[in-house]
């Protein structure tokens, strides 16, 4: 729902034109209205979806009586109704149905205080006009996106849901940040809180910020903790199907049409089960083995669903890849953004809300990589001493068949896993950089950060905790918000629920992963709706046909032209670029995966710096 710009300095150039220009880059957050907010040291502008309260009383800016508390807000608060009462029983009067409003009477109540009562999906700002102070906050998930330029000569600060709005502004120095790229090469997203654009920052999940005088204040307040609680396995399985179908109940309240997608895997079929929307959606591709969309549609059959289908074809997603990295403002080489983006035009055909699957396999431990393999689990029966000091020697030691088999089996997945994304390792990463280039933050050095605030857990909770705080808001999160929005359709995730998550960190690791089936007790409890083949269904994610389009001369020739380019030049060895393309063309590697993720930057810095002067 909707997006917000602003800025706090005196931009030079008339405030109002200024607001109306950024607000124009991100019309797609928000067709339905805008509105203005000014006031000595502040600049608010809001783009609206109508969700809730569709008429102008729901309208933002929104404020109090006098005006002295004025909020822009993206995203939904699901237990508005509830702090609504609690705010009424203390005086407060309301004007409008919206969910906004208990952000304002909230924070006169309440202050900073008022996130840790929140539970939805929100990015938001607040102008408190008598202590001159702006305050804002992004959800615990980092659902919602968040993003903040200090003018670097200490003046003032631009933020703003999308970075192209701040394209507009007179006082941004749009720049390359040069620390970006070699992390993103391993990883295949942002995964610095210093986005692409130099001097750029996102605001982190779980985080609120307050900014007076010039100074800028950066607070945690919502921190994951894994506490297991022992009961029956059986028992644990009931309670989360209790927790996901008050969950969806909660995020289903619109005063729209809502829908839901739909792929062949468990997260979304279970969502759908409970929803019951009157239509689901679905995309694949128009090539063999990459259409999974006869899941969906059989799923729709059985439950009185209609489901609505489209096939993409490779001309169409190398058409859109432009516009694609436009939407998501940073280069982001998942495949799977692709198909979101159509999925998400097919949806906005017919309904405002969809309801989506995301977040389950980082709360649940749904991927393959936090299951031990057979061989792994047969090897770790020998002593846990043992195991560790025969992966220290072999961290000391080149690579050599086996390594990164001892280095799993170490039980200490600091030496090894850095999330679900591994591109180019960073010895490759640097190989293929101009020198100018290697400098950022390693991967492996970026998990330790976190790694570090979780010493003592076991290695699954470990992995979950990093995926929650990098790969979740970094890729999965950000590319459903952006992919979603550039078509002006709100995707809500019931699954990534403050309750959900509350339960989630009840759940015992061997009820997340059981036998090495991963999220196990999820599995279970989506099994009370499911048939067993939708339940137990391996994860496959959002498969794209690359490999095989990167084969054809078509689309080898477009990648081509980018790595051949002047500009390529400024980044990479063009020549080690080419060899990776040649060399997949050919048939003698599969470099797919390594030559998509430069292939999205390259696209990404033509578009916003060469295109766009």
């Amino acid at each position: 729902m909707c997006g917000f710009i602003g800025f706090s300095d005196n931009p030079g150039d008339d405030k109002k034109s200024v607001l109306e220009r950024m607000m124009n880059r991100i019309i797609h957050r928000g067709p339905d209205m805008g509105g203005t907010f000014t006031d000595d040291g502040i600049a608010l502008g809001f783009r609206r979806l109508s969700i809730l309260d569709l008429s102008e009383a729901g309208a933002q800016p929104m404020a109090n009586e006098d005006e002295s508390v004025v909020v822009v807000f993206n995203g939904e608060i699901y237990n508005f109704r509830e702090l609504r009462s609690e705010l009424e029983a203390k005086g407060h009067h309301f004007h409008c149905g919206a969910d906004t409003e208990v952000l304002v009477h909230g924070y006169e109540e309440y202050g900073t205080e008022i996130v840790k009562k929140l539970r939805g999906m929100y990015a938001f700002v607040i102008w408190d006009a008598k202590a001159k102070r702006m305050f804002g906050a992004r959800d615990i998930f980092g659902i919602k996106p968040f993003y903040y330029y200090p003018i670097p000569d200490g003046s003032g600060l631009i933020f703003g849901s999308e970075i192209k709005a701040f394209l507009e502004h007179p006082r941004f120095e749009k720049a390359v940040n040069e620390n970006a790229l070699r992390p993103y090469l391993t990883l295949q997203y942002s995964a610095t809180d210093e986005t692409f654009f130099k001097g750029v920052y996102k605001l982190p999940a779980g985080h609120y910020f307050t900014y007076e005088n010039g100074c800028l204040s950066i607070e945690r307040y919502w921190e994951c903790r894994f506490e297991p609680q022992e009961r029956p396995f059986e028992q644990c399985a009931d309670e989360l199907d209790e927790v996901i179908h008050e969950s969806v109940a909660a995020h289903r309240i619109a005063d729209v049409k809502v829908g839901s997608f739909l792929s062949g895997g468990v997260d979304s079929s279970y969502i759908a089960a409970v929803l019951m929307p009157d239509k689901t959606f679905s995309v694949g591709f128009d090539y063999h083995k990459f259409n999974e969309t006869n899941y969906a549609a059989e799923l729709s059959e059985k439950l009185g669903i209609e489901n609505h289908r489209k096939l993409i074809t490779a001309d169409e997603c190398f058409d859109a890849f432009s516009d694609i990295q436009y939407h998501m403002d940073e280069p982001q080489s998942n495949p799977s953004s692709v198909p979101l983006y159509f999925l998400a035009q097919l949806a906005a055909e017919d309904v405002t809300v969809v309801l989506s699957g995301e977040g389950a396999d980082e709360i649940f431990a749904g991927y393959e990589w936090y299951a031990d393999t057979p061989p792994m689990a047969k090897f770790k029966k020998l002593p846990l001493g043992l195991r560790r000091a025969a992966a220290s020697a072999a961290k000391k030691l080149p690579y050599f068949k086996g390594k990164n088999f001892l280095l799993k089996c170490s039980e200490r997945p600091e030496d090894y896993f850095f999330g679900q994304a591994l591109v180019f390792p960073d010895s490759e990463a640097e190989s293929i950089l101009q020198p100018a280039y290697r400098r950022g933050t390693s991967a492996h050095d970026l998990a330790l950060r976190f790694y570090s605030r979780v010493p003592d857990e076991d290695e699954v909770t470990k992995k979950q905790y990093l995926d929650m705080n990098m790969w979740l808001p970094g890729d999965i999160l950000l590319k459903a918000d952006k992919m979603c929005m550039a078509h002006s359709l709100e995707l809500r995730v019931p699954l990534l629920d403050k309750k959900v998550m509350e339960f989630a960190e009840t759940v015992p690791v061997d009820y997340r992963i059981r036998g090495g089936e991963t999220k196990a007790v999820m599995r279970h409890a989506a099994n009370k709706c499911l048939p067993d083949e939708w339940a137990n269904r391996p994860k496959k994610g959002f498969p794209v046909p690359i490999r095989y389009w990167l084969r054809e001369e078509k689309y080898y020739n477009i990648v081509k032209e980018h790595f051949t380019s002047d500009y390529a030049a400024v980044f990479f060895d063009t020549a080690a670029l080419m060899k990776l393309l040649d060399d997949h063309y050919e048939g003698r590697a599969a470099n797919q995966r390594k030559i998509w993720t430069v292939f999205t930057f390259l696209v990404w810095y033509k578009r916003f710096f060469i295109d766009e002067k």
